[in-house]
């Protein structure tokens, strides 16, 4: 099967596999694994912070940062299809007393107005503040969206005014940073906590880190034990992540490139359902509004033929592409892909 459901479905190579298996390691709860030590300061350097914190996931990474930033009862405010809000469960409110406001944005694409707008920090007694603002870059249900680094520091310099503090989501920030071209410097100033995740086009099988500085890392740290997360020689999962780091950045290029050559056939095919100008990164959603097949139809159709995408909604198809995929297997689902989409919008 040709997987296209996510780029979470990324193997761990031979190679990985042979670092993983030589890591030093040692107990991580007390501090004493040296090779996530050395990944946390290693990608807390990448961005220009102090400090950085292993995670099982990236969601944990998400809801350690943004507990340091919001208080219980006090609010973030996130686009209104950001994963912190769409996919984590509702954990800000359940685990940290968080509530949450959001506003819409065409392919999850940022104005540095639109929070701005919405915003209302230092609302008194009687009313919930508004004290952080959660960005997703590259922006995953928006189809792979980079945000433009102009309305991020635009909008940094204005939430600063009125007292925010700025969270990023950048489980893909590889992503965005080698099709853009901007620096994890760049991205890393514009944030008091980020979190990037490790295994999704980076292809380690596990992990995420939050980034913050020291005091909000060793908050965090007691946070992650009480949410289940202390673990143990967990250098041999670190270790992939280093490997990661080394060899597997210059390549989501070619994800990119695969994603496109996707959306191309399937705008040839049915030019309502993407637009390949609009495929910034390595995920292509295929909007199926005004065909007479849903999401899950098509999915099931791709599946028979070897392919596998997700529907995930009644008119909403997602492929993305990944370590996994090469240019044989893109060449199948351009094969595939346009006869179902001619067959979908076909009058009957």
């Amino acid at each position: 099967m040709i997987d296209l459901r996510s780029d979470t479905l990324t193997q761990p190579t031979e190679q990985m596999r042979e670092a993983m298996l030589h890591a030093p390691v040692g107990d991580d709860v007390y501090g004493d694994d040296p090779t996530v030590n050395s990944l946390e300061e290693r990608v807390a350097s990448m961005f220009g912070h102090e400090a950085a914190l292993f995670t099982p996931s990236g969601s944990m990474a998400n809801q350690l940062a943004i507990r340091e930033l919001v208080k219980p009862g006090e609010e973030l405010i996130t686009e209104s299809f950001a994963h912190i809000v769409r996919a984590e469960l509702g954990a800000g409110a359940a685990l940290s007393g968080i509530t949450t406001r959001t506003w819409p944005a065409t392919g999850g694409l940022l104005r540095w107005q639109d929070p701005i707008e919405l915003a209302r920090p230092d609302s008194g007694p009687y009313l919930v503040s508004t004290t952080a603002i959660a960005i997703e870059n590259t922006h995953n249900f928006g189809g792979g969206t980079i945000q433009p680094i102009e309305e991020i520091a635009q909008l940094r310099s204005e939430s600063l005014k009125l007292g925010m503090a700025m969270h990023l989501d950048g489980a893909r920030i590889w992503n965005a940073h080698v099709e853009s071209g901007v620096s994890f410097i760049e991205y890393g100033k514009h944030f008091d906590t980020i979190s990037v995740c490790l295994s999704k086009g980076l292809g380690a099988p596990v992990g995420s880190l939050m980034i913050a500085d020291k005091e909000k890392i060793a908050s965090a740290r007691v946070w992650r034990k009480r949410f289940g997360g202390g673990m143990r020689q967990i250098g041999i999962l670190a270790a992939a992540g280093h490997f990661a780091l080394d060899n597997n950045i210059l390549q989501l290029k070619d994800d990119h490139v695969r994603a496109r050559s996707i959306a191309h056939a399937a705008h040839q095919a049915a030019s309502s359902t993407v637009n390949p100008n609009d495929v910034d990164t390595n995920i292509v959603v295929i909007d199926l509004a005004g065909s007479h097949k849903s999401a899950a139809e098509v999915s099931a159709e791709l599946k028979a033929a070897g392919i596998l995408a997700s529907a995930l909604g009644p008119k909403f198809l997602r492929l993305v592409t990944h370590l996994g995929i090469d240019d044989n297997d893109v060449a199948k689902v351009n094969a595939v892909l346009p006869e179902l989409l001619d067959s979908a919008f076909k009058l009957q």
